[in-house]
């Protein structure tokens, strides 16, 4: 498969990625954010498996994939991703996932059937691009540190008084992340968004974005800019959520990835290899 990338940077050399199939139907692809993994989408899997096939991937760097070098891009990621496919997939991509979507959407549309951009961020400011950048260097310092507070701003105190196991189990997939491969995939989370801002209108594949209304980093402001951003797009705000939301209501979240991929679903989509 040839390398994806804009005109005058390297090829992007894919690596195979750890990932698991479930189900029948139109191949529907679930890509997870930094420092997590596959693992995240098990409480959407049954209403997903219901009426797709889905294949559930750990990026370059996480879970069960090769390590990410430091100067890892967000081309690389996607290319991963799509040496994956066969034919068009709908992509949806949380938080990094969700930029790796988008990439894939620009530089393979003949891959994509659709998109749905969850928790996604977009033409951050100043302030908020200053902010993730703090968080990039707390982390570099103290790996552990950076892990509690994620998951303290991940998920609201209600959420984690009513899932203890779960968010636990959250923060020990992050403290288990290589720091190498982390802060690699980390520098794409923090500063891809910018160079995908002035392609968004290029896009051309039907698109979904969905955050929750108390998101702190991938705000509602954002899924609009999003949604105002790539023709045709159309943003959904969840009442009440935060950030993880294929742990914190799946339900709501996988109605909304059900009615959007339902609604452009055809014969031309293909499963994943």
């Amino acid at each position: 498969m040839s390398g994806m990338g804009t005109p005058g940077t390297r090829a992007a050399t894919p690596v195979a990625l750890g990932h698991e199939t479930h189900g029948a139907g139109p191949g529907l692809v679930l890509l997870h954010g930094v420092g997590l993994d596959r693992r995240m989408w098990e409480r959407c899997l049954p209403a997903l498996t219901a009426r797709h096939q889905v294949t559930l991937v750990d990026l370059r760097g996480h879970g069960a994939s090769p390590a990410a070098a430091p100067g890892v891009s967000l081309a690389e990621l996607a290319a991963d991703v799509a040496a994956l496919l066969n034919g068009p997939a709908h992509l949806v991509g949380f938080s990094l996932g969700a930029l790796v979507a988008q990439r894939l959407g620009l530089d393979r549309p003949d891959l994509t059937a659709s998109l749905t951009l969850v928790s996604s961020v977009a033409g951050r400011s100043e302030d908020e691009r200053a902010a993730v950048a703090r968080r990039r260097e707390v982390a570099a310092r103290d790996f552990g540190a950076s892990a509690w507070a994620a998951v303290d701003r991940w998920f609201s105190p209600g959420w984690r008084a009513q899932e203890p196991i779960l968010a636990r189990r959250v923060l020990d997939t992050l403290l288990a992340n290589d720091p190498v491969s982390y802060l690699a995939c980390y520098d794409v989370f923090a500063t891809a968004d910018a160079g995908l801002w002035p392609l968004l209108p290029r896009i051309t594949a039907p698109t979904l974005a969905v955050t929750g209304e108390d998101d702190p980093g991938s705000t509602p402001a954002m899924s609009r800019r999003l949604a105002q951003r790539i023709p045709g797009g159309r943003a959904v705000i969840v009442p009440g959520a935060r950030h993880l939301l294929p742990l914190e209501c799946p339900e709501r979240l996988t109605e909304a990835i059900l009615t959007h991929t339902g609604s452009h679903t055809g014969h031309q989509e293909c499963h994943s290899s």
